[in-house]
């Protein structure tokens, strides 16, 4: 069970966007994760009349160790460490490890 999914909402713990949140848009990996707003690069575009693509400096969204970042707690409204519970009828459930209420997603 992965302890961040997409859509969670996530603060960055280490990096240029230290201590930004984010909501998660995308799983690349089992490592990386690409969060909203955060680690923004620029990138140069060519023009493609073929495509109707216009040319230009866009922002690319890139990835971001899951490592760097951490699950938001809006309890304590600090970043927060995830365990796995399992619960009487055996399911596997997220929880906070600070307060151990479950991680809604």
């Amino acid at each position: 069970m992965e302890k961040i999914r997409k859509g969670d909402e996530v603060i960055v713990i280490a990096g240029k966007d230290k201590g930004k949140r984010g909501k998660i848009n995308l799983r690349v990996d089992a490592e990386r994760v690409v969060v909203d707003g955060i680690n923004v690069a620029k990138k140069h575009v060519r023009p493609n009349p073929m495509k109707g693509e216009q040319g230009g400096i866009i922002d690319k969204l890139m990835p971001i160790h899951v490592s760097n970042v951490a699950i938001f707690n809006p309890a304590t409204s600090k970043a927060d460490r995830v365990g796995i519970k399992v619960l009487e009828d055996g399911r596997k459930v997220r929880v906070f490890k600070s307060n151990g209420e479950l991680v809604n997603a």
